[in-house]
């Protein structure tokens, strides 16, 4: 233990402190030894530099406990699927940067039930990087982290649909194995008719 806190530049005093918080995953044991890892390391200079970005011991340990019950990142991406979209692995304070004072308990446990986020050891992973630009940049304009969560949900629903009409066009007129080669096909088709009902919306607000 006292090697731990003095890598980690704290004191075995506070360590014991971020123990009895639950800040800290429970050490290895093998009878009375206890045997601490990089990942407790890396816990434990996520919290310093958590604290520093101004975030409070409540606010860590709540997001601490999100972290440790998040979906590994084999069940957020699949072992076996396909996809156009690259993943992005980010340290704790990366997030937090991406999302300078929106990176609550609330949203991060958001971000986890809508699969935007999964965890891999001492790292997330965010399903996509472009939807984790596009989400700091809504961010930085104002818009708060929550609602443009909210806003990815209904995303979502309505692309789950859109994806299915396609699917279901596919399987009946042609053969299951064409669907991904016309997949372009099917992104071009949503974009066209999405940029044509933004020009409706828009003209409508002027």
């Amino acid at each position: 233990m006292t090697e731990l806190a003095k890598e980690a530049g704290i004191t075995v005093r506070t360590l014991r402190f971020y123990r009895e918080r639950k800040l800290l995953p429970p050490p290895r044991r093998e009878g009375r030894i206890a045997w601490y890892g990089e990942h407790h390391l890396a816990r434990l200079r996520t919290i310093s530099a958590l604290l520093e970005r101004g975030h409070t011991l409540n606010g860590i340990a709540e997001l601490a406990e999100a972290f440790d019950h998040g979906r590994d990142v084999g069940e957020l991406l699949g072992f076996h699927a396909q996809s156009e979209e690259t993943p992005v692995r980010l340290t704790p304070e990366e997030l937090a940067d991406h999302f300078a004072g929106e990176v609550t308990p609330e949203n991060f446990t958001a971000a986890l039930d809508l699969g935007y986020l999964g965890t891999d050891g001492g790292e997330i992973v965010h399903i996509s990087h472009r939807l984790l630009e596009v989400s700091s940049a809504l961010v930085r304009e104002g818009i708060p982290l929550a609602a443009v969560l909210e806003a990815g949900r209904r995303v979502r629903e309505h692309a789950d649909a859109l994806a299915e009409i396609f699917t279901d066009l596919v399987a009946a007129h042609a053969s299951p194995g064409d669907a991904q080669r016309l997949r372009p096909l099917a992104k071009s088709v949503v974009e066209a008719e999405l940029s044509l009902a933004l020009d409706r919306r828009l003209r409508k607000q002027q």
